[in-house]
């Protein structure tokens, strides 16, 4: 499976790994974005706004946090992490309990809920993955395995 040239690339035009990943990197993203499970409408929006899915998936990923450890990890202030706090344990998705060493502080953590709902997108969006990769060939599957590390190491810088 050859990929297609960009048709955006002027002719002549040395190829351009950051745009064509930048490119190839949103696609994949808005499409895995409409995978989300059925809002409270029953529509396909999902339950949890992407920032409030980020929010919860942080939590179960790192364990316990302080709002303000949640907000700097999600790269928000700290009002808007409070909106997103409120509405999550609204839901019944995110637990407040006391901070162990400093009583004006709380720590978070994911509810059973909150962790069905996680478990459930991310078995969603994965399926839908892997029968994509199930389309490529052995060769192509294994650079995208070679290439995840260093995807992944260029989203944390």
């Amino acid at each position: 499976m050859s990929t297609p040239p960009n048709p955006r690339r002027a002719p002549g035009r040395a190829p351009g790994l950051a745009e064509d990943l930048r490119i190839s990197i949103a696609r994949l993203s808005r499409r895995l974005r409409t995978l989300r499970g059925p809002g409270p409408d029953g529509g396909g929006a999902g339950p949890l706004s992407l920032t409030q899915f980020a929010a919860l998936a942080a939590i179960q990923r790192h364990g316990s946090m302080t709002p303000r450890e949640l907000a700097d990890h999600e790269k928000v202030q700290p009002p808007s992490m409070t909106r997103v706090i409120a509405f999550l344990e609204e839901q019944g998705l995110l637990a407040r309990s006391p901070h162990p060493t400093d009583g004006r502080q709380v720590v978070l953590s994911v509810t059973e809920a909150g962790g069905s709902l996680l478990q459930e997108e991310r078995r969603r969006k994965e399926a839908w993955l892997s029968r994509r990769l199930e389309e490529l060939t052995p060769e192509e599957r294994e650079i995208l395995r070679r290439a995840a590390p260093i995807l992944d190491k260029i989203s944390r810088a």
